[in-house]
């Protein structure tokens, strides 16, 4: 007669208790890392909890012990349609975990005030939260801010923009470098044989996202378009007004600029510029994000490309990483990988 091992019961802390012959609070402290456990008892505990493929529920845990994961996002205050995007899925993706006891708050800081940006980052108590998600300039501040949090326990994860050279766990978003490579090929293939300048245009070359990007478009159109060159960036500081001035004046001092990048800036401002640019042949333009701005661009023929990363994607997996990291859980790699999605006006998705 055989049994069929699908029926029978998954292992509980209880069965993994009697395994390792110690008490079921011994358990607990080891599937929690606490101190006050012997090296020689925590290794039969784990060799207890892999004889028996144990796999602990961790939501059932914490609402036993009624936790709620207190999270916070630290984001620009920028008003350009994919930060306001960004926030408003952070804001659905929480609505859509309130199940899993976590709960999270929004804070804006200046990119451009430093002293209020560290009056900020010092008011974050490590004793009042559980992880941080921050999207920032890579700055001494910045770092010193990570490192203090995570001494005292907190998950950090950097979004959108990485920080590298900080302490922080885990890095929530595509590969920007890739991204500006992608770009880079795009904008190329479109141009074709011609020969001419191309005028970039960023939020800011303190950010390390757009540093990133215009370092893999710039090793592209070496390698690949050696018939393009790739102007000095502009900083439009995503306001829509000074990326419009600023690529007027860029296009009327380079008669023989041929294409446009919009790294990251305000690319309403930056197709005002081409709208009102007489030039004899059509500039090939390719943005980042998919805004209500950039999607009405490419419906209408003024984009020919968006570089696009889910702003969905980047709310719901920063939830995720922090609770794994604050679990000492681990990151499942398919499911966190940010994809570069490549957007030109015949796969556009469909409005909600």
């Amino acid at each position: 007669m055989t049994t069929d091992q699908g029926s029978n019961p998954k292992p509980t802390a209880h069965d993994v208790a009697r395994e390792a012959q110690v008490s079921l609070a011994t358990v607990d402290r080891v599937l929690n890392n606490r101190d006050g456990v012997r090296e020689a008892t925590v290794k039969r505990v784990n060799g207890a909890i892999e004889k028996l493929g144990y796999v602990r529920d961790l939501t059932a845990a914490n609402l036993a012990r009624k936790r709620t994961y207190q999270f916070v996002f630290v984001l620009p205050d920028g008003q350009g349609q994919f930060l306001t995007g960004l926030r408003k899925s952070i804001t659905e993706a929480v609505e859509n975990a309130l199940y899993e006891r976590i709960s999270a708050r929004t804070i804006l800081i200046s990119s451009r005030n430093q002293v209020a940006l560290t009056k900020q980052l010092k008011a974050l108590d490590p004793d009042e939260i559980d992880g941080l998600a921050i999207m920032a300039h890579e700055t001494p501040i910045v770092r010193d801010t990570i490192a203090r949090l995570k001494k005292s326990g907190v998950a950090v994860v950097s979004i959108v923009a990485d920080q590298p050279n900080s302490e922080r766990d885990h890095f929530v978003g595509f590969d920007n470098v890739y991204a500006g490579r992608t770009a880079a090929t795009l904008l190329g293939r479109f141009v074709g044989p011609r020969e001419g300048k191309v005028a970039v245009v960023v939020t800011s070359m303190h950010a390390r996202d757009m540093i990133e990007r215009r370092l893999g478009f710039d090793s592209v159109m070496t390698e690949q378009f050696p018939n393009l060159t790739p102007l000095p960036s502009i900083e439009a500081y995503d306001d829509a007004d000074t990326a419009r001035d600023l690529t007027r004046r860029c296009l009327s001092e380079n008669d023989d600029v041929v294409a446009v990048y919009s790294v990251g800036a305000s690319v309403r401002g930056v197709a005002d510029a081409l709208l009102s640019y007489d030039a004899p042949q059509r500039l090939i333009c390719v943005d980042h994000e998919l805004t209500e701005n950039s999607r009405e661009l490419l419906e209408q023929g003024v984009l020919d490309a968006v570089i696009n990363q889910n702003t969905g994607h980047l709310a719901r997996s920063a939830l995720r990483v922090m609770r794994a990291k604050c679990d000492n859980a681990p990151v499942l790699a398919s499911q966190e990988h940010i994809r570069i999605e490549v957007l030109i006006r015949e796969n556009l998705p469909r409005r909600p």
